[in-house]
Protein backbone atom coordinates (compact mmCIF):
# COMPACT_ATOMS: atom_id res chain seq x y z
CA UNK A 1 0.00 0.00 0.00
CA UNK A 2 1.46 3.44 -1.17
CA UNK A 3 2.00 5.88 1.62
CA UNK A 4 1.02 9.01 1.76
CA UNK A 5 2.80 11.92 -0.79
CA UNK A 6 4.04 15.63 0.61
CA UNK A 7 1.06 16.91 -2.19
CA UNK A 8 -1.32 14.87 -0.73
CA UNK A 9 -0.44 16.29 2.74
CA UNK A 10 -0.17 19.82 1.90
CA UNK A 11 -3.68 19.17 -0.30
CA UNK A 12 -5.66 17.89 2.27
CA UNK A 13 -4.08 21.21 4.32
CA UNK A 14 -4.49 23.47 1.78
CA UNK A 15 -8.34 23.05 1.18
CA UNK A 16 -9.03 22.91 5.40
CA UNK A 17 -7.67 26.74 5.34
CA UNK A 18 -9.38 27.49 2.27
CA UNK A 19 -12.65 26.85 4.04
CA UNK A 20 -11.51 28.51 7.14
CA UNK A 21 -10.33 31.17 5.11
CA UNK A 22 -13.77 31.87 3.41
CA UNK A 23 -15.56 30.99 6.68
CA UNK A 24 -13.65 33.95 8.20
CA UNK A 25 -14.63 36.34 5.64
CA UNK A 26 -18.14 35.75 6.32
CA UNK A 27 -17.66 35.98 10.21
CA UNK A 28 -15.36 39.59 9.29
CA UNK A 29 -18.45 40.99 7.24
CA UNK A 30 -21.12 39.84 10.13
CA UNK A 31 -18.57 41.57 12.67
CA UNK A 32 -18.38 44.72 11.13
CA UNK A 33 -22.20 44.96 10.65
CA UNK A 34 -22.75 43.99 14.34
CA UNK A 35 -20.83 46.70 15.30
CA UNK A 36 -22.05 49.61 13.48
CA UNK A 37 -25.89 48.51 13.88
CA UNK A 38 -24.82 48.49 17.89
CA UNK A 39 -23.41 51.65 17.48
CA UNK A 40 -26.19 52.84 15.63
CA UNK A 41 -28.65 51.00 18.28
CA UNK A 42 -27.64 53.58 21.10
CA UNK A 43 -27.17 56.38 19.38
CA UNK A 44 -31.21 55.69 18.28
CA UNK A 45 -31.13 55.24 22.79
CA UNK A 46 -29.74 58.41 23.11
CA UNK A 47 -32.40 60.10 20.82
CA UNK A 48 -34.67 58.06 22.47
CA UNK A 49 -36.07 56.24 19.61
CA UNK A 50 -37.08 53.21 21.21
CA UNK A 51 -38.56 51.93 18.29
CA UNK A 52 -35.70 52.43 15.95
CA UNK A 53 -33.34 51.25 18.61
CA UNK A 54 -35.41 47.71 18.96
CA UNK A 55 -34.76 47.10 15.38
CA UNK A 56 -31.44 48.22 14.81
CA UNK A 57 -30.77 45.73 17.67
CA UNK A 58 -33.03 42.49 16.65
CA UNK A 59 -30.71 43.42 13.13
CA UNK A 60 -27.82 43.39 15.38
CA UNK A 61 -28.74 40.12 17.07
CA UNK A 62 -29.09 38.32 13.66
CA UNK A 63 -25.49 39.83 12.61
CA UNK A 64 -24.27 37.70 16.34
CA UNK A 65 -25.81 34.75 15.27
CA UNK A 66 -24.61 34.40 11.59
CA UNK A 67 -21.00 34.83 13.26
CA UNK A 68 -21.50 31.99 15.15
CA UNK A 69 -22.98 29.74 12.49
CA UNK A 70 -20.05 30.68 9.73
CA UNK A 71 -17.63 29.70 12.41
CA UNK A 72 -19.51 26.64 14.23
CA UNK A 73 -16.33 24.72 12.56
CA UNK A 74 -13.64 26.64 13.43
CA UNK A 75 -13.48 27.30 17.21
CA UNK A 76 -9.59 29.31 16.50
CA UNK A 77 -11.50 31.76 14.76
CA UNK A 78 -14.87 32.42 16.67
CA UNK A 79 -12.22 32.91 19.68
CA UNK A 80 -10.45 35.64 17.94
CA UNK A 81 -10.15 39.14 18.83
CA UNK A 82 -12.68 40.42 16.57
CA UNK A 83 -15.31 38.02 16.98
CA UNK A 84 -15.20 38.90 21.15
CA UNK A 85 -15.37 42.75 20.29
CA UNK A 86 -18.56 42.43 17.97
CA UNK A 87 -20.21 40.61 20.51
CA UNK A 88 -19.27 42.80 23.36
CA UNK A 89 -20.46 46.03 21.34
CA UNK A 90 -23.90 44.19 20.61
CA UNK A 91 -23.93 43.28 24.47
CA UNK A 92 -23.83 46.79 25.45
CA UNK A 93 -26.56 47.27 22.92
CA UNK A 94 -28.26 45.34 24.77
CA UNK A 95 -27.84 45.99 28.24
CA UNK A 96 -28.70 49.72 27.43
CA UNK A 97 -31.63 48.81 25.41
CA UNK A 98 -32.94 46.99 28.37
CA UNK A 99 -31.82 49.60 30.93
CA UNK A 100 -33.48 52.52 29.57
CA UNK A 101 -36.60 51.00 28.27
CA UNK A 102 -37.30 49.72 31.64
CA UNK A 103 -37.31 46.10 30.10
CA UNK A 104 -36.05 42.93 31.94
CA UNK A 105 -32.20 41.80 31.64
CA UNK A 106 -31.17 39.63 28.63
CA UNK A 107 -29.79 36.02 29.40
CA UNK A 108 -26.70 35.47 29.03
CA UNK A 109 -28.03 32.25 26.91
CA UNK A 110 -30.65 35.17 24.83
CA UNK A 111 -27.28 37.00 24.37
CA UNK A 112 -25.40 33.99 22.54
CA UNK A 113 -22.04 34.95 22.94
CA UNK A 114 -18.91 34.41 25.22
CA UNK A 115 -18.98 35.05 28.79
CA UNK A 116 -16.20 37.63 28.54
CA UNK A 117 -18.20 39.59 26.50
CA UNK A 118 -21.16 39.51 28.77
CA UNK A 119 -19.58 41.05 31.12
CA UNK A 120 -17.08 43.49 29.07
CA UNK A 121 -20.43 43.98 27.41
CA UNK A 122 -22.07 44.81 30.47
CA UNK A 123 -19.52 47.65 32.11
CA UNK A 124 -19.59 48.90 28.93
CA UNK A 125 -23.18 49.44 28.81
CA UNK A 126 -23.37 51.05 32.56
CA UNK A 127 -20.39 53.40 31.08
CA UNK A 128 -22.31 54.38 28.54
CA UNK A 129 -25.51 55.15 30.83
CA UNK A 130 -23.48 58.63 32.02
CA UNK A 131 -24.13 60.19 28.51
CA UNK A 132 -28.33 59.92 29.81
CA UNK A 133 -27.60 60.64 33.35
CA UNK A 134 -26.37 64.21 32.08
CA UNK A 135 -29.25 64.73 29.70
CA UNK A 136 -31.86 64.03 32.45
CA UNK A 137 -29.57 66.44 34.52
CA UNK A 138 -30.02 69.22 31.85
CA UNK A 139 -33.54 68.47 31.81
CA UNK A 140 -33.94 68.94 35.50
CA UNK A 141 -34.81 64.92 35.91
CA UNK A 142 -32.11 64.41 39.07
CA UNK A 143 -34.79 61.89 40.30
CA UNK A 144 -34.30 59.73 37.00
CA UNK A 145 -31.14 60.52 37.12
CA UNK A 146 -30.10 59.37 40.62
CA UNK A 147 -31.54 55.76 39.23
CA UNK A 148 -29.91 55.33 36.44
CA UNK A 149 -26.76 56.33 39.10
CA UNK A 150 -27.65 53.09 41.08
CA UNK A 151 -27.87 50.96 38.59
CA UNK A 152 -24.16 52.52 37.17
CA UNK A 153 -22.96 51.42 40.75
CA UNK A 154 -24.46 48.15 41.11
CA UNK A 155 -23.13 46.73 37.66
CA UNK A 156 -19.36 48.26 39.42
CA UNK A 157 -20.01 46.17 42.28
CA UNK A 158 -20.91 42.93 41.13
CA UNK A 159 -17.75 43.53 38.54
CA UNK A 160 -15.67 43.91 40.54
CA UNK A 161 -16.09 40.62 42.44
CA UNK A 162 -14.99 38.81 39.17
CA UNK A 163 -11.16 38.75 39.11
CA UNK A 164 -10.09 36.47 36.70
CA UNK A 165 -6.97 36.67 34.28
CA UNK A 166 -7.15 39.42 31.42
CA UNK A 167 -7.16 35.78 29.05
CA UNK A 168 -10.28 34.62 30.41
CA UNK A 169 -12.31 37.84 31.05
CA UNK A 170 -11.22 39.51 28.13
CA UNK A 171 -9.38 42.35 29.77
CA UNK A 172 -12.72 42.73 32.01
CA UNK A 173 -10.10 44.43 34.49
CA UNK A 174 -9.25 47.32 32.74
CA UNK A 175 -12.70 47.54 31.54
CA UNK A 176 -14.01 47.73 35.13
CA UNK A 177 -11.42 50.34 36.11
CA UNK A 178 -12.65 52.46 33.37
CA UNK A 179 -16.02 52.17 34.55
CA UNK A 180 -15.29 53.07 38.22
CA UNK A 181 -13.63 56.79 36.55
CA UNK A 182 -16.73 57.07 35.05
CA UNK A 183 -18.79 56.06 37.83
CA UNK A 184 -16.64 58.54 39.90
CA UNK A 185 -17.13 61.56 37.91
CA UNK A 186 -21.11 60.89 37.31
CA UNK A 187 -21.49 60.96 40.72
CA UNK A 188 -20.30 63.84 41.69
CA UNK A 189 -22.51 65.48 38.43
CA UNK A 190 -25.35 64.34 40.40
CA UNK A 191 -24.54 65.12 43.82
CA UNK A 192 -23.70 68.67 42.50
CA UNK A 193 -26.78 68.47 40.58
CA UNK A 194 -29.36 67.55 43.66
CA UNK A 195 -27.79 69.95 45.97
CA UNK A 196 -28.56 72.61 43.37
CA UNK A 197 -32.13 71.27 42.88
CA UNK A 198 -32.69 71.43 47.15
CA UNK A 199 -31.32 74.55 47.07
CA UNK A 200 -33.51 76.25 44.02
CA UNK A 201 -36.19 74.55 46.12
CA UNK A 202 -35.52 76.49 49.16
CA UNK A 203 -35.31 79.66 47.56
CA UNK A 204 -38.46 79.03 46.06
CA UNK A 205 -39.94 78.69 49.69
CA UNK A 206 -38.58 81.25 51.16
CA UNK A 207 -39.75 83.35 47.84
CA UNK A 208 -43.06 82.14 48.65
CA UNK A 209 -43.01 83.71 52.07
CA UNK A 210 -41.25 87.02 51.65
Amino acid sequence: MAGLTVGDIVGAVRAQLESATAAREVALRHCRAAVQLSSKCIRALHRADWGEATRLLSEARGSIAEISQSLSGYPELYYAGYVHDAQKEYVEAAFLTAILCNQNLPRWTELGVGAAAVLNGLAEAASELRRSILDLLKAGDTAKAERLLAVMEDVYWELISCDFPDAVSGGLRRTTDALRAVLERTHGDVALAVQHRSLEKALERYGRRV
